[in-house]
């Protein structure tokens, strides 16, 4: 799996490629919790995901219940 950070104005997009499972989902909840301490939103490009997990489907929920509190998340692709 490969993580690509894009900030813009207060947001963060992070496009995901190849493989989200139990591997490499703590991968992501990492980037995530990095990248969003401070962004109003973000966004999540999952246009090149080839395979998510029940563990990828985990943190995409818990990333959604901690930019509620913040601002917003979307899932784009």
């Amino acid at each position: 799996m490969t993580v690509n950070t894009k900030k813009e104005n207060n947001n963060v997009t992070l496009t995901v490629e190849g493989r989200l499972d139990t591997t490499t989902a703590p991968v992501l909840e990492k980037t995530i919790n990095d990248e969003c301490q401070t962004a109003e939103g973000l966004i999540l490009d999952l246009k090149s995901l080839d395979y998510i997990s029940s563990a990828g489907l985990r943190v995409l929920l818990g990333a959604q219940k901690k930019m509620q509190k913040q601002g917003f998340m979307k899932l784009i692709n």
